[in-house]
């Protein structure tokens, strides 16, 4: 366990009076994939959804800002569905973009790899972080936002069965998960995954509601299965311009997804791509 560091306190409750102020108690979390033909229900109102701001404390450090894509837009709208290519966002990516996205951290054992290995081949990814990681690793959750990479909720505790979970408890998920990621980093969650990629139309509804956008992948290495640095490279190998890539950092032993991903990203980045965050 991390000890909380000084004027936590009242930099948590200047958070949560922004949070609340904001509607933050009306939050909601994510469940299962939804049946054909189901979508997400926009929210109310139609503006554009402004990205993720900071706001500081007079007695805190400033917070850290993760890096914004590349093109830097100022507002940002997508379909009515999770988004699985960077190409659904509006405005879209540049060309020859390609985005990756890390899941289930911060895990003390991987995470500090990941970022070392980030680090070295000059690539900032998405980070879809539990909300119960972070209570347990606060000091390795701000070290992902200081570093650059984007900070997104995945959860208060993970739950793959989400889909059937009633919608207090799925409103739960995604507070809780939200609350802590702002209170710790200072970044206000834009973006939202559902645990296994399990959407339903509660979450969805939800999820747009509270101004977060639902991202799904285009490519899945099953690095979680760990079934081989050689299936796990391959398949991150036919990712293409546009493309989400899904790898973990959390949730079990990582050091497959990390051997493949030393391969892979400089290969990627030699056909022409360039990495992104959302």
């Amino acid at each position: 366990m991390e000890v909380e560091e000084p004027g936590g306190a009242s930099r948590r409750k200047a958070l949560w009076l922004l949070g609340a102020a904001a509607g933050l108690a009306t939050l909601g979390p994510d469940a299962a994939r939804p049946p054909d033909g189901v979508q997400a229900v926009a929210s109310p109102s139609s503006t554009p959804r402004a990205r993720p701001v900071i706001h500081p404390t007079p007695t805190a450090a400033p917070a850290p800002t993760p890096r914004a894509a590349s093109w830097t837009p100022g507002k940002l709208t997508a379909l009515k569905k999770p988004v699985s290519e960077l190409s659904e966002l509006a405005p879209p990516a540049p060309p020859k973009s390609i985005a990756l996205t890390v899941d289930d951290g911060p895990s003390p054992a991987w995470t500090p790899k990941m970022l070392d290995l980030l680090a070295e081949h000059d690539v900032h990814a998405t980070f879809f972080i539990i909300g119960e990681q972070v209570k347990e690793y606060p000091k390795l959750t701000r070290r992902i936002a200081d570093a650059g990479h984007q900070i997104c909720n995945h959860t208060e505790t993970h739950p793959i069965s989400i889909g059937g979970l009633p919608k207090k408890r799925v409103r739960k998920e995604i507070v809780g998960a939200y609350a802590r990621l702002a209170d710790v980093t200072g970044v206000v969650p834009q973006f939202f995954r559902s645990p296994g990629g399990n959407w339903s139309k509660t979450v969805l509804e939800l999820v747009a509601e509270h101004d977060m956008l639902p991202i799904d992948w285009a490519v899945d290495p099953r690095d979680w299965a760990r079934p081989g640095v050689g299936r796990i490279r391959r398949a991150l190998l036919k990712g293409k311009e546009n493309d989400i890539l899904l790898c973990h950092d959390g949730g079990g032993d990582r050091s497959q997804t990390l051997k493949a991903l030393d391969t892979v990203i400089p290969k990627l980045k030699k056909r022409g791509l360039t990495f992104v965050t959302l």
